[in-house]
């Protein structure tokens, strides 16, 4: 059997050392090596969304990886691709390390300087582990194989430009289409989607920081089961709390999000820290939210910035949104894409707070009118970033639409003009009238 080894190691010598190694090992498929965490990641999402059997039986990684430590990042991977074994690469071999990889989900330790031998050890044990788990879940239908839900951060520029407007709307978009969606309120100190929901619930992400195996039944009792059928993770109502949520326990919570629902949806509000920095990092898409004035731009150009030192995020793989736009503004949004480098969504959320106003003074906005232009236009955000499923009655009217279109005569141009005259037997137009003659 042809084991498939993806090594995951960030020096360029170590990088070489390995897979020389990897090459000679007998009945192994080595691929060429990621260098950071966000490939690692990346790279197995594909081969999953692909084929459950594309994924590599072994992943290597080395301590030094990054930005994501190598302990973290073995947790990511055990818990989104079950199947594939995971070693780590390492030189300190000490019983403390062995015992913190083993409870990360790794199957073995190669000790550097690497040898031959320790190597085809560990890359077989683990190889084997994974075919068997693969064996099973091939044989359990009900068992979760996939890469995971799409996990959709929503930042400000500034406070006050509309985030949690925006996730509230995009996660109602997701849920009416038929996902199952997860709302959770990352803007730990000044978080209000509670508010903007009605809710009143004790349970916070506090409640999951300090938990090290999230369970389905201990993410079941800190999720507040909204009427809209949204599932709220909210942000602590002690602010001061909100330094208890470390990236580590972030990374954690996302990743047992993603494992049960289609769509997760995380307001990270316009500060950043540890916890929503690493959301924005393992999110499937990262939106960014502005208005169309000076100092909001330059807020997002400086939060583009830094996400990028960081290594958080690329330019390239961010979305802006440009909230609260007329068209008579001086700053649109193909400036703010070139100021910023990022995509602009082609959906512009209109200037029309009053359409906001009642709903948001009574705390629920989630009975906003459907004939709001600004609801009309987030939903439509929703469906342009890929969380909303096409229903079967937009399928029927569509096709329905495109058979009358087809059925029209080939001369009606459907337009404002003069109307096509008919003619009954004594030669009199139907249909015309005394403007029209």
């Amino acid at each position: 059997m042809t084991t498939r080894i993806l090594p995951a190691v960030g020096d360029l010598d170590a990088a070489r050392s390995v897979t020389t190694l990897l090459s000679q090992l007998p009945d192994a498929e080595p691929a060429p090596p990621v260098g950071d965490s966000t490939q690692l990641i990346d790279t197995l999402a594909r081969l999953a969304g692909e084929a459950i059997d594309e994924l590599p039986e072994v992943v290597l990684v080395h301590e030094r990886i990054g930005p994501v430590p190598a302990l973290e990042l073995i947790r990511e991977v055990s818990m989104r691709f079950p199947s594939v074994g995971v070693v780590m690469i390492t030189a300190d071999a000490s019983p403390s390390l062995f015992a913190d990889a083993m409870d990360s989900g790794a199957r073995g330790l190669v000790t550097l300087p690497l040898s031959y031998e320790e190597l085809a050890n560990r890359v077989q044990a683990a190889a084997q582990w994974s075919s068997g788990v693969r064996r099973h879940l091939t044989s359990a239908s009900d068992v979760f194989t996939g890469p995971g839900g799409t996990v959709v951060t929503v930042t400000g520029a500034k406070g006050g430009v509309g985030a949690t407007v925006t996730a509230i709307q995009l996660a109602l978009a997701a849920q009416a289409s038929g996902n199952t969606v997860a709302l959770v309120d990352m803007d730990l100190q000044t978080g209000d989607i509670a508010s903007f929901l009605d809710v009143q619930f004790r349970r916070s992400l506090v409640d999951l920081a300090l938990i090290t195996d999230i369970s389905p039944r201990v993410l079941s009792d800190a999720v507040f089961s909204h009427s809209t059928g949204l599932a709220l993770l909210l942000a602590p109502g002690e602010g001061e709390r909100g330094e208890e949520v470390s990236d580590r326990s972030a990374r954690q919570i996302v990743s047992a999000l993603r494992t049960r629902y289609e769509i997760v949806v995380i307001d990270c509000g316009g500060q950043m820290n540890g916890a929503n920095a690493a959301a924005i990092e393992m999110a499937d898409v990262a939106l960014l939210v502005t208005t169309p004035d000076v100092i909001a731009v330059r807020g997002a150009k400086r939060i583009v910035r830094m996400w990028e030192r960081l290594q958080i995020r690329k330019a390239e793989e961010t979305v802006t949104l440009v909230n609260r736009f007329t068209r008579n503004t001086e700053i649109q949004p193909p400036l703010i894409q070139k100021i910023t480098g990022t995509r602009v969504a082609s959906a512009a959320i209109p200037a029309n707070f009053k359409e906001l106003q009642a709903s948001i003074d009574s705390g629920r906005l989630h009975e906003l009118d459907a004939k709001s232009t600004v609801k009309q236009a987030l939903w439509g955000l929703a469906g342009e970033l890929g969380i909303v499923k096409e229903s079967a009655t937009a399928k029927k009217s569509g096709s329905a639409l495109v058979k009358r279109n087809s059925g029209a005569p080939k001369n009606d141009r459907g337009s404002i003009g003069r109307p096509r005259r008919r003619r009954d037997g004594s030669g009199r137009g139907l249909g015309d009238s005394e403007g029209t003659r």
